[in-house]
């Protein structure tokens, strides 16, 4: 069975570009995870006050 370790090895040594991709991908992946919990963390109030508001009107 391959480790990860040594997977993540030959990856980098096969080639640096795929290597400066994955780190792209990830970058970009915790870039949406921050930006989704912040919008959350900013809009969950409102949203929540929002939908109080039409089951009340109903």
């Amino acid at each position: 069975m391959v480790s990860v370790k040594s997977h993540i090895e030959s990856t980098l040594e096969r080639s640096p570009e795929r290597a400066q991709t994955m780190t792209e991908y990830a970058l970009i992946l915790a870039a949406i995870a921050i930006v989704a919990i912040v919008a959350y963390t900013t809009l969950g109030t409102s949203i929540v006050t929002l939908v109080n508001n039409v089951i009340a009107c109903l």
